[in-house]
């Protein structure tokens, strides 16, 4: 079948939806392969959990009319999602980057809603099956979509690019992330760089933050541009104020006070500006959506349990991100302060070293209550004698429960298959 016709199979559907267990009315079911599961062999439930039409790629799966046998699913899914997206003609406003990137989809979301529609990337849905979902569920009444792109190796975002199309482009920082699938720093940042190599070629715009020096020296590369920091002859002036803890900056004369704890959300939050100032939502407005947007999901999150102070970043870590969190923490005024560390994941050959230089920064700048978890962390060398390694975190939890921390300050902070999270169900 070919993408046209396809394409009005989906605009007589309700969504589009890869898992029989989600199936709404009348959506368009594709029958996806992964490592352990065959979507083919789902067709039936999906017809029964009230699916209008089924993509399959297995002439077996074809067990009526509505069934549409194609030569790979997937491929026909980002196909689609780019039909689709062409056919809208919609402004695509694509994001990616080492750290920040949900964050940062979700404050440029939340400034330009104040005036604009807007639709964006639902979770972290960032991957060469979620961004072809994100863009099928766009509509062609909206102003603006906005895209989140992840990549853990080079030429990921460059696919990513020729499935979205986008008209505007942004890069959160260049950090220490997937070093293992970039093959270190320089890798990430020619990776990351694939998303402006793209609007580049395309004749599209980038948007650069020039108090980042690793970006500042690539202005010279693209010739759509639009600046943002605080130097004053950027197209948007923008300049950091303080975080303590919550993050605050001034732009065009007006003081912006976040909900969003450590200096490292600045950056974040003045892409989010500058989104704005380009697209002439007024300074008020912009206020609005920043002060207003509520950090979630276990993303730079501040809860109070008692009299416990409690910084859960336990979705994600890296160097960088690890790094960011424990610099915020030592400029808190707090009397006790606890450290919660879990093991950062795809490092590569930089694992040790890595974890080593995080265990050395917080033992030189925190006397004590160092916890240290995953067997990565538990490998390497400790000079404090209370610092404490765990291999897991049942391994952590009956330590947990002897604590006192009233009146403390806690840092979760770990990589999302350590689910640190957890330690709230036991302190």
């Amino acid at each position: 079948m070919d993408i046209e016709t396809l394409y009005q199979k989906f605009k007589a559907s309700s969504s589009v939806s890869t898992d029989t267990r989600k199936i709404n009315k009348d959506d368009m079911y594709f029958a996806l392969k992964g490592d352990n599961f065959d979507g083919n062999q789902f067709v039936s439930q999906a017809f029964e959990n009230g699916a209008k039409y089924c993509v399959v790629d297995d002439d077996k799966a074809v067990i009526n009319t509505n069934c549409f046998l194609v030569d790979d699913v997937l491929t026909t899914l980002q196909q689609l999602a780019t039909y689709h997206r062409n056919a809208m003609g919609i402004p695509i406003i694509s994001l990616t980057g080492s750290n920040g990137k949900t964050t940062t989809k979700e404050l440029i979301h939340a400034v330009l809603s104040t005036t604009y529609k807007v639709r964006a990337t639902i979770g972290n849905l960032n991957n060469h099956i979620g961004v072809p979902l994100t863009l099928l569920s766009f509509t062609e009444d909206q102003d603006f979509g906005i895209v989140e792109m992840g990549a853990n190796h080079q030429k990921e975002i460059e696919f990513l690019s020729n499935i979205a199309l986008p008209d505007y482009g942004v890069i959160t920082n260049f950090g220490k992330a997937h070093l293992e699938g970039f093959g270190g720093v320089e890798g990430v940042i020619k990776g990351k760089s694939e998303l402006y190599d793209y609007l580049r070629d395309a004749g599209k715009t980038v948007f650069i933050n020039t108090d980042d020096p690793k970006q500042k020296r690539q202005i010279g590369n693209y010739q759509r541009i639009i600046t943002f920091g605080k130097d004053v002859d950027n197209d948007c002036v923008v300049e950091f104020s303080k975080a303590d803890p919550f993050v605050s900056l001034t732009y065009n004369g007006t003081d912006i006070h976040s909900q969003l704890i450590g200096d490292y959300n600045y950056g974040n939050m003045a892409i989010a500006v500058a989104m704005g100032h380009h697209f002439k939502v007024s300074t008020e407005h912009i206020k609005k959506g920043i002060e207003n947007y509520q950090p979630k999901n276990n993303r730079s999150e501040i809860i109070k349990i008692g009299t416990t102070q409690i910084i859960l970043d336990a979705y994600n870590a890296n160097p960088t991100s690890m790094l960011a969190a424990l610099k915020n923490l030592k400029q808190l005024q707090a009397e006790t302060k606890y450290l919660f560390l879990g093991d950062m994941f795809e490092l590569g050959d930089e694992t040790e070293q890595e974890h080593q230089a995080i265990a050395d920064f917080a033992e030189s700048h925190f006397e004590e209550h160092i916890y240290l978890i995953g067997e990565n962390f538990y490998k390497i060398e400790t000079r404090h004698h209370s610092t404490q390694k765990f291999t897991n975190f049942e391994d952590l939890k009956p330590m947990l429960k002897s604590l006192n921390l009233d009146d403390a300050t806690l840092l979760i902070k770990g990589s999302r298959g350590m689910a640190l999270e957890r330690i709230l169900g036991v302190i």
